[in-house]
């Protein structure tokens, strides 16, 4: 069975964050030595968040009522 081009985005986001998590959690013991690591360890950090969006949010078909109104609505 072949996966759809959605699942398929999911499993290797899910790859992703199963690997980058190892090495931010690494990066945050060396930040208390090292603080020059900090802006690697939050660029670690956003890509894994961008990561667990593209599998949570991004991909799900989020459910009418839930999307934010149209830009200029409540004007």
């Amino acid at each position: 069975m072949r996966q759809t081009d959605a699942e398929r985005a999911r499993d290797t986001a899910r790859s992703l964050v199963d690997v980058l998590t190892a090495y931010e959690e690494e990066l945050m013991v060396l930040e208390r030595e090292t603080p020059g690591v900090a802006p690697l360890r939050r660029a670690v950090g956003m890509a894994i968040a961008e990561a667990c969006y593209l599998v949570s949010d991004r991909i799900a078909q989020p459910e009418p009522g839930w999307a934010p109104p149209p830009r200029g609505w409540a004007d």
